[in-house]
């Protein structure tokens, strides 16, 4: 009966450790999937999740958002790098808010360049837009009330530059050790430039882009710049 008895108890606590082992594995999953769905559209990280490879994607109407800060170069060489990275991070927990209330997806960040995209992995076709347009907006108030070092108001809050435009685009995954979500195509290109011609505190946008928010935005106002040089595209 003695060993009848402890022949149970092993088995009963091997049991109990299998039951662990499995619910600290789903757990673990779980984990895995949220963050692989924070990173990429949820089907593209469902795919990485059963190590398929995911083919390229091609979306013909899509609104592409840029920004940086303005004197992110001085403002990186005369304060901590802990600081600045306190900066961002507070600048970017207000972004990452912002755009799941519009319906934005973060493509990524790069330093001080915030990308995100609509129309891509929700269908907006709508107002994707229009939904960029208003996230610019709240991410530009949202910057200035940023400090640049919360111990030294004196330096200020953070200035934002913003640009973005509208076109088609590639999507892919490229990679596959640490996978990255790219997106492709002259759209990508020319967004990046309306962001970089804009100027300190403005939102600028392609005359393609402003097209679409006569439409979906009509109560947005819009002031022509006229024609600037842009490289890589001339006269825009």
């Amino acid at each position: 009966p003695a060993t009848a008895s402890a022949t149970t108890s092993a088995r009963a606590s091997t049991d109990a450790l299998r039951r662990r082992r499995r619910s600290s594995s789903a757990v673990a999953e779980a984990g895995s999937l949220r963050v692989m769905r924070s990173l990429f559209p949820r089907h593209v990280g469902d795919m990485l999740m059963r190590g398929e490879k995911v083919p390229p994607e091609r979306k013909e109407a899509i609104t592409m958002y840029f920004s940086d800060i303005v004197g992110f170069t001085t403002i990186s060489s005369t304060l901590a790098p802990e600081k600045v990275s306190q900066m961002l991070d507070r600048l970017y927990n207000r972004f990452d808010l912002l755009s799941l209330q519009h319906g934005v997806f973060k493509v990524e960040t790069i330093g001080d360049a915030w990308m995100g995209v609509t129309n891509l992995v929700e269908d907006q076709p709508d107002d994707h837009a229009a939904r960029i347009a208003a996230f610019a907006l709240q991410a530009m108030a949202a910057a200035y009330e940023t400090p640049v070092d919360e111990d030294d108001p004196s330096r200020g809050t953070v200035h934002l530059r913003v640009g973005f435009h509208s076109g088609p685009v590639v999507a892919s995954v490229v990679g596959s050790r640490a996978p990255r979500y790219c997106l492709f195509g002259d759209t990508v290109n020319t967004a990046s430039r309306m962001e970089s011609t804009s100027e300190e505190g403005r939102i600028q946008c392609s005359e393609r882009s402003a097209q679409l928010l006569r439409v979906q935005a009509p109560h947005l106002r819009l002031r022509s710049r006229g024609h600037i040089q842009v490289k890589g595209k001339g006269k825009m």
